[in-house]
């Protein structure tokens, strides 16, 4: 009788070993696809962080965006920012800052570095027409910008027409040379050091040139003749139209 009883309780033991195994089993195979579904959304959330580019923003980036975006660089948005470059010539006020250089005057000379350390004197363009620009990188106006300016300068001959870009945000050259690979900028900016530094988190303190051409807007816009006298200028945000019609007066074409 022994064996037997024997046997009929080693069933149950059987039984219940089995079910242990299936509920550790299960156990298992839960938290490996938790780790996979965590794995997936983290992967999902890395990608969607970077910019992405959009042939239908106004502030669409180059073609080394993702190089810009590996040191962190994020455009900033703004409402109304990029909605102005396509209107007609006329169709917007100039600016508002009574303090900018007079035009007819004789535009300040200055020597500044490019984020690679190349050294570039405004004097030292004499015989071009100069779209001097003042901006900063953070300024989501500036970004709407940086691709019409780009475009309208690609459009005139570099004989005769060259573009410079002062940082007036007292900003680091790595801030701008992410700025400029972001949005495929091949024209030179240059950096004028400010009290404090700023970068495309937050704004800085203006540097002298910036501060002698009486920037208080970006971005601000300067276009000089080829003697080096100061034809027109304004701030804010402005139609291609009028700027190629600005730069096409003091030139003469």
């Amino acid at each position: 009788m022994f064996p037997v009883d024997m046997e009929k309780k080693s069933r149950p033991q059987a039984s219940g070993n089995r079910r242990a195994m299936r509920i550790a089993t299960i156990a298992t195979l839960s938290v490996a696809v938790v780790a996979i579904g965590i794995a997936f959304a983290v992967t999902i959330a890395n990608n969607s962080s970077r910019p992405v580019a959009s042939s239908q923003s106004s502030s669409a980036p180059g073609t080394d965006a993702p190089a810009a975006g590996g040191i962190n660089f994020q455009p900033t948005h703004e409402l109304g920012a990029g909605q102005v470059e396509g209107l007609p010539a006329g169709a917007v006020k100039e600016g508002d800052n009574p303090n900018l250089l007079a035009a007819g005057t004789l535009a300040p000379d200055f020597t500044l570095s490019t984020a690679t350390g190349a050294r570039i004197s405004l004097s030292r363009l004499r015989g071009k027409t100069v779209l001097l620009e003042f901006s900063a990188t953070w300024c989501p106006h500036c970004q709407a910008e940086a691709p019409h300016l780009k475009q309208i300068m690609a459009s005139l001959p570099v004989e005769s027409f060259t573009m410079i870009s002062v940082n007036a945000d007292g900003e680091d050259a790595a801030s701008l040379a992410a700025f400029d690979r972001y949005f495929g900028i091949t024209t030179p900016t240059l950096l004028d050091p400010g009290s404090r530094p700023g970068n495309y988190y937050h704004q800085g303190a203006s540097g002298p040139v910036t501060q002698t051409y009486k920037v208080a807007i970006f971005p601000t816009f300067y276009i000089i003749d080829p003697k080096g006298l100061i034809a027109w200028r304004a701030d804010h945000e402005q139609p291609d139209a009028l700027l190629l019609q600005k730069l096409k007066n003091a030139s003469g074409s």
